[in-house]
């Protein structure tokens, strides 16, 4: 899924630290950043 500049991202869950899921609907009105690490932890 593409998103636009200034379009607003779907919710989701992702798995957290300490076995705790984060779910970006509970993180409205702070500020979130998110990076994306695709070859991160793989046999290169």
């Amino acid at each position: 899924m593409l998103l636009q500049v200034g379009q607003k991202a779907p919710n989701f869950t992702l798995p957290g630290h300490l076995d705790k899921s984060v779910t970006l609907k509970d993180l409205r009105g702070k500020n979130v950043v998110l990076a994306f690490f695709p070859l991160a932890f793989t046999p290169i």
